[in-house]
Parts: C-alpha cells; sequence; structure tokens
C-alpha cells in the first residue's frame, strides 16, 4: 500500500474517532435532569405518576411519597419539563406549574384524591 494511502486511511481514522467522541458528547449534553412537586398520596398515585411521565425522551421519572418530588431525567432534544409536567398533568396529579384539570382529578381512584386529604387506604 502506498505512503498517500496509509495517510488517507490514518487520518480517515483519526476523523472517525473524532467526530464519534463529539457525537457521543453531544449525546450526552443532551441528557438533563429536574425535580419539581407533584401532588399524590400513595403508591398507585406513585405508579400513575411515573407512568405518566414515561414520554418519548423521558429516561427515567421517580416520583418520591413522603415529598411529593419528581426527579425526571430526560432528553432535552426530545422533550421539556412543560411537555412532561403536562402529561402527569393530564393524568389528574397537580404539577408544579400545571394543575390536573378537574376532570382528569375526579377519575382518580378515591384514594388517590390529593386535595380532598391524605390518603386513608394506604
Amino acid at each position: 500500500m502506498s505512503t498517500f494511502k496509509k495517510t488517507g486511511l490514518l487520518l480517515l481514522l483519526i476523523f472517525s474517532i473524532f467526530k464519534t467522541e463529539a457525537q457521543t458528547k453531544k449525546a450526552a449534553e443532551s441528557i438533563k435532569t429536574v425535580t419539581f412537586t407533584v401532588s399524590g398520596n400513595c403508591e398507585e398515585c406513585k405508579a400513575r405518576i411515573e407512568n405518566a411521565a414515561d414520554i418519548k425522551g423521558v429516561k427515567l421519572c421517580v416520583w418520591d411519597i413522603k415529598t411529593h418530588v419528581a426527579t425526571v431525567t430526560y432528553n432535552e432534544s426530545k422533550t421539556n419539563p412543560d411537555k412532561i409536567k403536562k402529561a402527569i398533568a393530564d393524568a389528574g396529579h397537580d404539577v408544579t406549574d400545571f394543575r390536573a384539570n378537574d376532570e382528569a382529578y375526579k377519575k382518580l381512584p378515591s384514594c388517590c384524591k390529593y386535595r380532598d386529604g391524605e390518603c386513608k387506604n394506604h
């Protein structure tokens, strides 16, 4: 193989490595974590909240029953905190900056109606 071809292949290999590293860095930069308050009472609420947050771009959602804080890791190139909050509110749970509409709230099981007080069943 000629020196010219070897140099070209070496440059191509180096370029490919840098391009892959740049893509990996860009992907890592677009992963964000946010926390916000979500109203709820129990394990059933926890499951509903975490499932509602499972929209395109969300990697993980964990809602803490005691603190009522949801911690959400998401890809900011695919979604944003407002879309995530709206999805949770659409499932019947009040979220920081978004109130669940009354129709969605009324569909919650009686134990999960956090506006009416604490859950008596769990």
